[in-house]
């Protein structure tokens, strides 16, 4: 039998209708972290959406302020709902556990998708986004607020969701060439979502050592 987060993929796919329907009346505002992310990105960035969904809100509040978005997503029909809408930006289909683009962007996303993840498929995301990354790229990702699994519901399923303990997630940042920028657990004015914002260095280290004169992590 497939594990909870091994059914996730199937569980959007199904409810993707649902789901777009729900990420609409959904009641918090994204806006003021979104605003903190684009603080660290060049005009016009690129912006790597990881498990965009339907592309709305966060993807349409990106694409409004001039940044060319490219997202991501396991579920054909909310990739699909994504060209629809947005037909000049970059909509594919794939698996993030997966992803391998050949190219880096200014700024990568997780937003409500990285954290359906199992603890140990999280772990093995981090050099994913640092093989996205480019030189100063800016990363925000949601997750839990403690090492642990939470079942929620989704249309009366069972919505898997894990989290690895804070101190691991700056661990796996630190080791991956990102800086925290900022984090807050359960952020009341964002829905109680629990954030991180992190930067990588502004120069890619290929010798050990980065502009800053600190020391880089060993490439894997």
């Amino acid at each position: 039998m497939p594990s909870g987060s091994d059914r996730i993929i199937d569980l959007y796919e199904r409810n993707a209708h649902n789901y777009v329907a729900d990420r609409r009346s959904a009641g918090w505002d994204e806006s003021a972290w979104l605003d903190r992310f684009i603080a660290l990105l060049p005009r016009h960035a690129t912006i790597l959406d990881i498990g965009c969904g339907s592309g709305d809100p966060i993807a349409r509040y990106l694409i409004n302020r001039d940044f060319a978005v490219e997202g991501v997503d396991a579920s054909p029909t909310l990739i699909a709902v994504c060209r629809e809408r947005f037909p000049q930006q970059r909509w594919q289909v794939a698996d993030m556990r997966n992803l391998a683009l050949g190219r880096t962007f200014q700024g990568l996303l997780a937003w409500d998708s990285f954290f359906h993840l199992c603890h140990d498929d999280q772990r093995r995301m981090f050099p994913i986004f640092r093989l996205h990354a480019a030189a100063g790229a800016a990363l925000m990702f949601t997750s839990g607020t403690s090492h642990g699994v939470a079942i929620g519901s989704c249309h009366g399923e069972p919505l898997y969701h894990a989290s690895l303990a804070a101190e691991e997630y700056r661990a796996l940042l630190e080791t991956n060439g990102f800086h925290v920028e900022a984090h807050v657990s359960e952020d009341p004015n964002c829905g109680r979502h629990t954030i991180w914002l992190a930067q990588a260095a502004a120069e890619k280290c290929h010798t050990g050592q980065n502009n800053l004169g600190s020391r880089c992590a060993t490439p894997q």
